[in-house]
């Protein structure tokens, strides 16, 4: 006990990864579960390639992979191939954009056990292994929180940036401090692209007119100031986009213009950021 690592213990430990294809890599963080930022990953990620950008999501929750879900494709197996001594992944496609995450290898029904260096090093697997092609921009969607995965994001890659998803309310930016926070440790010093506002107001469907702010007022804006950043944009609530997330579908199968032109304002401050 209380003995330093060897350096054959650490070899390794934080050498860079680039995927190789991939021009900017963009990780989608909240403090907390409960904000909406795997439907905020997944439909800005529809959103980039509709505007006919080459789009991957990673889905880095190892314990409680979501996205197969949203998009539909739980049931699909990834094809593996074998070349020489190496496995190689290719991603599931979906709406444009390609798709891993470790919840297409596992039983949805049974609980993923491992400790957090386990699960980095899953990570690590499916970002190195797959066939991703040219890609334009990926966007990794973290687990709630700033554990083990979200450490060896970082470390192991060149990041672009980092996206941080919260609701107006004061105990979601309370965690979203922490997840920004993160970012700016000085060892870490990853840019903060920006603040997604999600969950802003609500509008009745038959009382277009009618604004309510369930969650408070302002939220995003004030984090986006503290951490000198901007405002990407305000997602309005939705009733329906959850069912739609149940579903397998996206936002641009809504009928709703605000909700649409939200995600599409915010995919084009980071295209053009």
């Amino acid at each position: 006990m209380g003995q330093d690592k060897k350096p054959e213990d650490v070899k390794g430990l934080f050498d860079k990864i680039s995927p190789e294809g991939v021009k900017n890599i963009i990780v989608i963080s909240s403090g907390k579960g409960g904000v909406g930022k795997s439907t905020v990953a997944a439909n800005l990620a529809v959103a980039m390639a509709r505007n006919g950008f080459s789009t991957a999501l990673v889905d880095a929750d190892i314990f409680g992979p979501s996205i197969p879900r949203m998009f539909g494709v739980e049931d699909v197996i990834p094809e593996v191939t074998a070349f020489g001594d190496r496995e190689v992944i290719f991603p599931v496609i979906k709406y444009g954009v390609k798709i891993i995450s470790i919840g297409f290898f596992t039983n949805r029904n049974q609980s993923v056990i491992w400790r957090g260096p386990m699960a980095g090093k899953a990570l690590t697997q499916l970002l190195e292994q797959t066939d991703w092609g040219e890609i334009d921009y990926m966007f990794i969607d973290f687990p709630p929180g700033t554990s083990d995965i979200q450490l060896t994001a970082v470390q192991k890659l060149n990041l672009k940036g980092a996206v941080i998803v919260t609701t107006p309310q004061e105990i979601s930016l309370n965690d979203a401090r922490k997840a920004a926070s993160m970012f700016r440790n000085p060892d870490l010093n990853v840019p903060i692209i920006g603040v997604i506002e999600n969950m802003s107001w609500f509008t009745p469907e038959k009382h277009p007119d009618e604004i309510y702010y369930v969650f408070g007022k302002g939220g995003g804006l004030r984090l986006a100031k503290e951490f000198d950043t901007v405002l990407l944009g305000q997602i309005p609530l939705l009733l329906d986009l959850g069912q739609a997330a149940e579903e397998g579908k996206t936002v641009f199968s809504l009928n709703n213009k605000n909700i649409i032109e939200a995600f599409e304002k915010i995919a084009g401050a980071i295209a053009n950021g």
